[in-house]
């Protein structure tokens, strides 16, 4: 299953909950993502984005079983 199949795959309500749970090194604080991609990890997905407060790089791995 590609990168995007599987994050579709995950509920509608929850991906909102991933997004706004991504951690700002720059802001030391929870952020949300903007303008990520979706790609393939060992562990299921990752979304690699920038922080919506500072546009710094920030990533999130979602484990998918």
């Amino acid at each position: 299953m590609d990168a995007n199949k599987k994050w579709l795959s995950i509920p509608k309500e929850f991906r909102t909950k991933l997004k706004n749970n991504v951690f700002c090194a720059h802001c030391a604080n929870v952020a949300t993502i903007e303008s990520f991609t979706i790609e393939d990890h060992s562990a299921g997905i990752v979304l690699t984005g920038k922080c919506q407060k500072c546009g710094n790089g920030v990533a999130r791995v979602v484990e998918i079983e």
